[in-house]
């Protein structure tokens, strides 16, 4: 009961017992000031408590507020013409393959339909478009054509 009190103090489970562990040990020092022994879990809840809102107020702060705000570090931007180069590569790779996956694959990624829809416009399973999907993209992983250069 004690360590769910702790876990709805802290966002991670190792710090909730790591803050339960010290709240007891606050408990065992402070037991001869405790009078009353059979309130001993509300004793242990404060310190859960107390102890917790002292981490919080002790904890290290890396961002400071100043004037000027810094420019972010934008994104590299693809180069248009490599984005064409690659597209234009995909689509080759693309019509490579045999004609029914080529039709999968299109239906799937190019015009978005889930494989239910895929199978229901091709006369097939669902089963009959995951295997051709799968089997296409492997064949798409390994045409040489779109293997990254490293």
């Amino acid at each position: 009961m004690l360590l769910r009190t702790a876990r709805s103090l802290t966002a991670n489970p190792c710090d909730a017992e790591d803050l339960l562990q010290t709240a007891l040990t606050k408990t065992f020092v402070a037991w001869e000031r405790i009078e009353d022994h059979r309130a001993l879990d509300g004793y242990v809840r404060r310190a859960l408590l107390n102890t917790r809102t002292s981490q919080w107020r002790k904890r290290k702060v890396d961002e400071f507020a100043c004037e000027d705000l810094p420019e972010p570090a934008g994104l590299p931007v693809p180069d248009p013409a490599e984005r064409q180069v690659l597209h234009d590569a995909m689509w080759r790779a693309v019509m490579r393959l045999p004609e029914r996956q080529r039709q999968m694959v299109v239906l799937r990624y190019y015009e978005d339909l889930s494989e239910a829809q895929t199978a229901e416009v091709l006369g097939v399973s669902v089963g009959t478009v995951k295997s051709a999907v799968s089997r296409a993209l492997r064949k798409l992983r390994e045409d040489p054509e779109l293997v990254p250069v490293r």
